[in-house]
């Protein structure tokens, strides 16, 4: 019976190790299927790359790189750690401080803040095969009404 309870212990720290050093299916660069945004195709962007990189115990990375219509270009990135602390947010119209949470190995949430105020909250949802992900954008517009859209992602690498 002692034995059998040592090979369990034991079978259960390979499955937590390996658990471990699975990387999160989110981690990697990804592009917005601009064709599928709640836009008129003129004023869609050319391009969206959002990337998602481990950087330290219980941290990720997040850049996003746009190419606006007009040619614009944006590079957003901040460093979070993943228990929900604000950090500075660096090149961003949209926000100026963000909090992360990795709830599932799938799945990140965003929230986001600009002038101390809430801006969106946002949860990136890679699919089981690790190729697509959603991302759901929760929002409160110009008129004080919530509103909500999704952006589709195709993994890049």
């Amino acid at each position: 019976m002692l034995r059998m309870l040592a090979l369990l212990s034991c079978a259960a720290c390979v499955s937590v190790a390996a658990a471990a050093t699975t990387p999160s299916p989110i981690i990697g660069k990804w592009a917005v299927d601009t064709s599928r945004m709640n836009m008129p195709p003129e004023a869609r962007p050319k391009s969206v790359y959002v990337t998602f990189a481990e950087a330290g115990t219980d941290k990720l990375t997040m850049s996003v790189d746009i190419v606006y219509a007009d040619g614009k270009q944006i590079h957003t990135k901040g460093t979070n750690p993943l228990d929900g602390t604000s950090v500075p947010v660096v090149g961003s119209p949209e926000a100026d401080a963000a909090a992360m949470a990795h709830p599932q190995a799938n799945v990140i949430v965003v929230a986001l803040g600009m002038g101390g105020m809430p801006a969106s909250t946002r949860i990136y949802s890679a699919a089981p095969d690790g190729k697509t992900m959603n991302e759901t954008v929760s929002f409160v517009d110009d008129k004080g009404k919530p509103g909500t859209r999704m952006h589709y992602f195709t993994r890049v690498n």
